[in-house]
């Protein structure tokens, strides 16, 4: 069964970071700078965590639209993964 996520308004989004279970990867999500608000566009950063759990070295990037940055978003959660207070850049 697929889960239905209320949004809420159209300039609800993603933002912040999550850290995974094992405190070893962290993924940021970012609202595109150049983004036409009727077509929204997230980026997500993921990076390796240091003994300290900081962003440690960049893995990877991607450019989502809104409905499939909140699905990931959801997704990692209930992978458990949690937020945690970084700000990308």
């Amino acid at each position: 069964m697929e889960p239905k996520y209320s949004f809420g308004c159209g300039t609800s989004k993603p933002n912040g970071c999550l850290l995974n279970p094992e405190g070893s990867r962290m993924i940021f999500f970012e609202e595109c700078k150049n983004s036409p608000k009727p077509n929204l566009k997230i980026h997500t950063h993921l990076f390796y965590t240091n003994h300290l759990g900081e962003p440690g070295g960049y893995k990877s990037s991607e450019k989502l639209n809104i409905d499939s940055a909140w699905k990931k978003w959801h997704e990692l959660h209930r992978k458990g993964w949690t937020e945690v207070s970084h700000n990308y850049g």
